[in-house]
Order: structure tokens, then C-alpha cells, then sequence
């Protein structure tokens, strides 16, 4: 059993949901965001509900590379090791390419690939030290083919984690680390929410049970939820670029 789990971007959404499924497991967690008020809260919450669990907590914005690897060693020699570590921290700020935004794009492009990677490593670093390990990536969904609009940048970000999440996955394949790629379709979250209109949600709760069990599970890639995901990644593989236009 995987008993120290750490979770970035726990503060809301699905790593918050996570921390909730990993501590009524009873696992250990290793929590940090952005907010820590809320990270706090929600420390005190897990630890009244399930006092035979250690929830420790860190201040981290992901884009500050030195500060994650600093922080996992922290965490690592708090609960005494890290048996799983679960890049969840990303952001959706996509916007149309050629339309002044650059920002936004550059954002994501930075956040959810470049920052994602910093994390990759400084687990990896651990595990090896370690010499045993899970990491779970949430890449995305989006990570199968180039999307138009406020996607694109967006999907580019995930595809590109994705890829290095492989690479990594293929360099591990003879040691005890397993490494695993998520990649979530639509779950009801912060982010859902500032997309309104996106296609086949699926509910916080039940998405992130979902998620839970196919990390649990260790696999090297999955869909979450499976249904309608698993065969959705072929249609929308193979799906004309005209039709992508239509209905994103």
C-alpha cells in the first residue's frame, strides 16, 4: 500500500476531492497550493475526521522550480518517505492564438508542461534515492490530438507532459518505480466552471472516485472516467479537424 501520498494543487478541485478518498483510506498526505487558507482548512478537517493519518502542508506555487523540489524533500523527510507523488497542479487560460494573448498561452505552456516536469523530477529524485515510488500525472484528455481556440494552448501543454511523462515511464521500466499517466476527461471543477458549455461533465464526486481508483490501480495510461473516455479517445483521434471546429 502506498501510505504517504503527496498531492500538488490540493486546495480545491480534484486534488482537494483526492485528499478526501486518499485520507478516508486512511493514507498520509503531503498537501501544497497556492492558498494556503484554504490548504489549512482542509488540513484540520482530514485530521479531525481520521486522527491515524499525518496531513502535512507547504505553500507552493508550482512555477517556482527550486521551491517544489525544496518542498518534496521537506515533505519526504516529514512523514519519512513518499510513496506516491501526484502532479496535479495545472490551470486552463488558453486563449486563440494571434489574438494578443500570448500571456495566457505562455501561462499554460508554462504551468502545466514546464512546471509539471520541475515536479516529475524532483519525485523521480526521490524515488530513486528511494528506490521505490508511484508517480501519478494528471496530464488530460486533451492530451490526444491539437485543439482549436482557448484549447489549444491548453492541449499543446498536456500533450507535451504527457510525452514526458512516457519517456520517463520507458527510462523507470526496470526499476521498482511505477509511473502512471491520467488523463481526465471533463469532471465538475473550478475549471468546468469557467468553461461553460463544455461537452459530457461528469460530477465531482463520482469523477473523482474515478481518478482515485485508477491511480490505485498503477497503470501506465488511463481515461477517467472510463466511460465515455476510453472510447472517445479513438473517435476524436481520427475525428476531421472540421469537426473538432464545430463543437469546441
Amino acid at each position: 500500500m502506498r501510505k504517504n501520498i503527496l498531492i500538488t494543487g490540493a486546495s480545491s478541485g480534484l486534488g482537494e476531492g483526492m485528499a478526501r478518498q486518499f485520507a478516508a483510506r486512511g493514507r498520509s498526505l503531503a498537501l501544497c497550493a497556492r492558498r494556503t487558507d484554504r490548504l489549512e482548512a482542509l488540513a484540520e478537517e482530514l485530521k479531525g475526521a481520521y486522527p491515524g493519518i499525518s496531513v502535512v502542508t507547504r505553500a507552493l506555487d508550482v512555477n517556482d522550480h527550486d521551491r517544489v523540489f525544496r518542498v518534496f524533500g521537506e515533505f519526504r523527510e516529514e512523514l519519512g518517505s513518499l510513496d506516491r507523488v501526484i502532479v496535479n497542479a495545472g490551470i486552463g487560460k488558453g486563449q486563440p492564438v494571434g489574438k494578443g494573448r500570448f500571456d495566457a498561452n505562455r501561462t499554460t505552456l508554462q504551468t502545466n508542461l514546464v512546471a509539471a516536469a520541475a515536479q516529475v523530477e524532483a519525485a523521480v529524485e526521490i524515488f530513486r534515492e528511494q528506490r521505490a515510488g508511484h508517480l501519478a500525472v494528471i496530464s488530460s484528455f486533451a492530451a490526444i490530438r491539437g485543439f482549436p481556440g482557448t484549447m489549444t494552448a491548453y492541449a499543446a501543454s498536456k500533450a507535451g507532459i504527457a510525452t514526458f511523462v512516457a519517456g520517463t515511464r520507458i527510462e523507470l521500466r526496470r526499476t521498482p518505480i511505477k509511473v502512471t499517466d491520467i488523463q481526465p476527461g471533463f469532471i465538475e471543477s473550478e475549471m468546468t466552471e469557467r468553461n461553460a458549455g463544455v461537452p459530457l461533465v461528469t460530477r465531482a464526486e463520482p469523477g473523482v472516485r474515478a481518478l482515485v481508483k485508477a491511480i490505485e490501480a498503477e497503470p501506465a495510461k488511463a481515461y477517467v472516467p472510463g466511460w465515455p473516455w476510453t472510447p472517445l479517445s479513438l473517435v476524436v483521434r481520427l475525428a476531421p479537424d472540421a469537426l473538432l471546429k464545430k463543437f469546441l
